[in-house]
C-alpha cells in the first residue's frame, strides 16, 4: 500500500472514528455526571442508552413522527426513567456501603434488559429509517449523512450540557453539591432534587445516543447497552471520572483508537483495544487524563 493510500485510508477512520466516539461521549457523559455528584459507578446506564433506543423506535413506528421529535421523546423518556430509578433503586441505598451500591446497579441493569426482553421480545428490530443515508464524496474519503447526523447531535447535546453546567443556577448548584453535598444543603440547596436532575441529564443524553445508534445501524435489541455501556465507562475513566471535558475527549480518542484498529489491524481486536488502554490508564494515569493523580497533589 502506497503512502498515499495509507493516508487516504487513516482519514477515513478517523472520520468513522469521530462519529463511533461522539456515542461513547454522550454516553459516558452520564457516568460521569452521577459519579461527579454521588461517586456512584451506574453501570445500568448502558441499559438506559438502550431504553432510549427502544423509546425512539416506539415513536417513530407507531406515533409517526420524524427524527426530532422522536430523539426528543426518547430523551424524555429516559430522563424519567432516570428519575425514576434514582428514587426506587438508588437513593435508599445513598449511605449503604459501595459494594452494595454497585450491586444494585447489576441489578437495575438485568431489571432493565430483561424487562424489556419480556415486553418487546428478545429478537432485535429493525429501526425505521426516518432519516434518509446520503453519501458525499469528498475527493477519495467516503463520509455519509448519518454521520454527519451523530456528529452535529452530539456536539449540539454536549454543547448544551456545558452551557447548564457552567452557566444556569441548577448547574452551579450541581457543581456545589458535587464538591460538598452537606455545605450545599446548608446552603439551602436540595440535594435530593439535584441528583435526580443529574440522572435525568445523563439519561437523556445516553438515549439520544441510543437513537443515533438505531438510526445509523437500523438495529436495536435488548442487550444493545452491554458493550457500549462497557466502553462508555472506559472512555470516561479515560478521561477522568467526574470531569465533564474529559468524558466528552475520552469518548472521542476511544472511538478514533478503535477504528484505527479495525482500519489497519484486524476488527476482531477493537474490543481488546479499549480494554487494554483501560489497563493502561489504571496503571499509569488512575485518574484520567484531564484528572490529578493524589501523588501529583502531593
Amino acid at each position: 500500500m502506497d503512502m498515499s493510500s495509507l493516508m487516504q485510508q487513516f482519514v477515513q477512520q478517523m472520520i468513522n472514528g469521530i462519529s463511533l466516539g461522539s456515542i461513547y461521549a454522550l454516553i459516558a457523559l452520564g457516568y460521569t455526571m452521577i459519579y461527579g455528584i454521588i461517586k456512584l459507578i451506574n453501570f445500568a446506564h448502558g441499559d438506559i442508552y438502550m431504553l432510549g433506543a427502544y423509546i425512539g423506535f416506539l415513536a417513530t413506528t407507531y406515533l409517526h413522527v420524524g427524527f426530532l421529535p422522536a430523539i426528543i421523546i426518547a430523551m424524555l423518556g429516559a430522563g424519567l426513567a432516570g428519575i425514576v430509578i434514582e428514587r426506587v433503586a438508588y437513593r435508599p441505598m445513598r449511605n449503604a456501603p459501595r459494594i452494595a451500591i454497585l450491586i444494585t446497579a447489576i441489578g437495575v441493569s438485568f431489571f432493565l434488559e430483561y424487562t424489556t426482553m419480556l415486553v418487546a421480545s428478545p429478537q432485535p428490530r429493525t429501526f425505521p429509517a426516518i432519516f434518509a443515508a446520503t453519501i458525499y464524496h469528498l475527493g477519495p474519503i467516503v463520509v455519509n449523512s448519518q454521520q454527519i447526523l451523530i456528529l452535529v447531535s452530539a456536539l449540539v447535546l454536549m454543547v448544551a450540557l456545558t452551557y447548564i453546567v457552567n452557566k444556569t443556577k441548577a448547574g452551579k448548584a450541581m457543581r456545589a453539591v458535587s464538591f460538598d453535598a452537606d455545605a450545599a444543603k446548608l446552603m439551602g440547596i436540595n440535594v435530593d432534587k439535584i441528583i435526580s436532575l443529574t440522572f435525568a441529564l445523563g439519561s437523556a443524553l445516553a438515549a439520544a445516543g441510543g437513537v443515533l445508534v438505531g438510526i445509523y445501524y437500523n438495529s436495536i435489541d435488548p442487550l444493545m447497552g452491554m458493550m457500549p455501556g462497557m466502553k462508555a465507562f472506559i472512555a470516561a475513566v479515560l478521561g477522568g471520572i467526574g470531569i465533564i471535558p474529559g468524558a466528552m475527549a475520552g469518548g472521542l480518542i476511544l472511538g478514533v483508537v478503535e477504528a484505527l484498529v479495525s482500519g489497519f489491524i484486524s476488527s476482531t481486536f477493537r474490543d481488546a483495544a479499549a480494554y487494554a488502554i483501560l489497563i493502561v490508564i489504571l496503571l499509569y494515569k488512575p485518574a484520567g487524563l484531564m484528572g490529578k493523580n493524589i501523588r501529583e497533589k502531593v
